[in-house]
């Protein structure tokens, strides 16, 4: 090799690695080349994989045909996506999933939530899942595992289809109705082979995460459980709201619903659910964003021909009582579901009260347009003006009482013995009926008015007019209002001091200083003293009410404020303008009227009170008689 030969190698080597070294690439096309190289691998990898599953997935379909299973009949239908499909009207919104069929989100437009948003959400696929099970001659079929393909769609209809490989079909049905009422059906169709002759029934799981609507956990948790109702005219239940629950309910079923203060999800079943239902309902604990957790395992009637679908209806909306009394008229069973019973309107006396005169007087005011805090005014107005005659009659009875209490006290001391007790009582009762006073008249009227009382506590807080509803302080008359928070809770107190709740405990101390008084200014001997002790009692209740209804809605705390110091007023007003001199001299002409009537024979508790001091004085002229012999 000479050296010019030499020198064209070295030439050639130099031109080479001059020429790598100028196109090699730069860092980016370096990082660039990984990533592309990256991808190449994992789309390689993955369409490893997919081949591998097909493989096995067919495997698994012939070992599953030989065996029977239900992935063999709807192998089809395993597999898929899953797309929502949205129906809507004016008042909800409802999502169904192709992945099952069923509904798994629902949206009540026009009632704000708590965070400020202009619809309520009750439920996503997460808080809500139902679920259709049904038992063929070799084969199960879940309706959760199943995708469906949608059909027939428009913003009120859906036909949700899962194909079987037999060439027949589970067909659900929906149609969304004007208002709050769901219909929907499910149907087996072409599959008749699939199940016994003698399968009449299938089974269903229904189980719902309920959320926290309102700022107040543990009150809006109080109005919150479980509800059912029993066929063919059957009475209305629920499950325990205070504690954890799981009940077999014997009886056939109208319908089973999910229940929050204002809002609530009621499934319907045409056929009915048939005995042996197991309900259950889990207590859920504060800043968990939820309630309750509620199951229900069902059963309802199938036809395995697929002549006849099993259908349902679902209402999804406010517990308004008016309205669910117009979108029951929809339900197209032909049942009287009576789903009103889901307003809480107490028990069965005060539900009375509200419901045939609360809620029409109620409506009435809230129709011209009055907020819903001078439709509670006027409702307290007009429950004083009706009951005034009645507390003006307790008040003149208590009036009549302390009038003659000198008297009283005069004619009895000479029974100031304890064994003397009840010849004082009797004394009492002869000077009462000579100068025509009757005691029991004061107490009477008072009872009348505790039902109506009462009968505010259940109608005021399940008021879903009043949600969201602000009127002077009070941002929310259907939860506390605080005037000051913390971040702990204090046992009794919770986390929070409400302003309407102060309010009410205060006027009940003023009308309880009223009432006492009058009390104090009647009794006569040992019971003045004995009232001393009642009077602690009855100063120590607005401290209990305090406890008890710190956490109870604005509105319910306002309403018995407004109540009470009107009756405070109404107390006052009554003494200022009671004449004493002019009420004794009508007493004492009636006293010398009965007088001149010798005749006239003692009634009433009077009577009843002498009758009992001669059954003593025999009883203890037997025992003496007794013991001398």
């Amino acid at each position: 090799m000479n050296r010019d030969t030499i020198i064209g190698f070295v030439l050639i080597a130099v031109v080479l690695f001059g020429f790598s070294w100028w196109n090699q690439p730069s860092a980016e096309q370096i990082e660039a080349q990984r990533k592309e190289d990256s991808v190449r691998a994992v789309m390689k990898d993955n369409e490893a994989k997919k081949l591998m599953a097909e493989q096995a997935a067919r495997q698994a379909q012939a070992e599953a045909a030989a065996e029977g299973d239900s992935s063999a009949l709807f192998f089809s239908a395993l597999n898929g996506t899953n797309s929502p499909v949205v129906l809507k009207n004016g008042k909800v919104e409802l999502t169904l999933n192709t992945k099952g069929g069923t509904l798994a989100k629902a949206v009540v437009k026009g009632f704000e939530d708590k965070d400020g948003n202009p619809d309520v959400t009750l439920f996503t696929e997460k808080d809500q899942q139902m679920n259709f099970l049904l038992s063929g001659k070799t084969e199960n079929i879940v309706t959760q595992d199943l995708y469906f393909t949608p059909s027939n769609v428009s913003d009120t209809t859906v036909t949700m289809t899962a194909q079987a490989n037999n060439g027949g079909s589970i067909v659900m049905d929906y149609r969304l109705g004007p208002d709050h009422m769901l219909h929907f059906s499910l149907q087996a169709v072409g599959m008749s082979g699939i199940f016994a002759p003698t399968y009449k029934e299938m089974d269903m799981e229904w189980a719902d995460h309920t959320r926290q609507q309102e700022k107040g956990f543990y009150f809006e948790n109080r109005y919150t459980g479980l509800f059912y109702k029993e066929a063919n005219g059957g009475g209305t239940d629920n499950l325990s709201e205070t504690s954890d629950k799981t009940e077999t309910i014997e009886e056939t079923l109208d319908w089973v619903a999910f229940r929050n203060q204002f809002f609530s999800i009621a499934l319907i079943a045409k056929d009915n659910f048939v005995g042996g239902s197991t309900l259950s309902s889990v207590q859920d604990e504060k800043n968990s964003g939820y309630l309750k957790q509620f199951n229900a395992k069902l059963r309802t009637a199938f036809d395995p021909t697929g002549a006849k679908p099993s259908e349902f209806e679902m209402y999804v909306g406010p517990n308004d009582f008016r309205l669910i009394q117009s979108v029951e008229e929809q339900s197209q069973f032909g049942k009287d579901l009576d789903l009103e019973q889901l307003v809480n309107l107490g028990w069965w006396l005060f539900r009375l009260i509200n419901r045939w005169f609360t809620l029409y007087v109620f409506d009435w005011l809230a129709s011209w347009g009055f907020s819903m805090g001078v439709v509670l005014i006027l409702i307290t107005l007009i429950l004083k003006a009706i009951t005034f005659p009645m507390v003006k009659k307790s008040y003149m009875s208590s009036a009549k009482m302390r009038v003659l209490k000198p008297k009283l006290e005069e004619a009895t001391k000479e029974y100031d013995k304890p064994e003397d007790q009840m010849k004082k009582q009797q004394a009492m009762m002869q000077m009462y009926s000579q100068y025509g006073v009757s005691p029991l008249s004061g107490c009477l009227p008072m009872l009348i008015q505790m039902p109506i009382w009462i009968a505010m506590f259940w109608f005021v807080p399940n008021a879903i007019q009043l949600r969201g509803e602000s009127f002077l302080w009070m941002q929310d008359l259907a939860t506390y209002d605080p005037i000051v928070s913390w971040n702990s809770h204090i046992w009794g107190i919770g986390d929070h001091l409400s302003l309407s709740c102060l309010l009410f405990c205060g006027s009940n101390i003023l009308y309880s200083w009223f009432t006492m008084r009058q009390q104090k200014d009647q009794m006569v001997g040992q019971q003045a003293e004995q009232m001393k002790m009642m009077q602690w009692m009855m100063y120590l209740m607005p401290l209990m009410f305090f406890f008890m209804f710190n956490d109870y809605s604005s509105g319910l705390n306002f309403y018995y404020f407004i109540s009470l110091a009107f009756s405070s007023i109404i107390m006052y007003t009554l003494r200022k303008t009671t004449n004493d001199e002019k009420l004794l001299a009508i007493l004492e002409a009636r006293y010398k009227e009965n007088k001149a009537n010798p005749k006239k024979k003692t009634s009433g508790l009077a009577a009843r009170l002498e009758a009992m001091q001669k059954q003593a004085e025999e009883l203890q002229k037997q025992r003496q008689n007794g013991y001398k012999k």
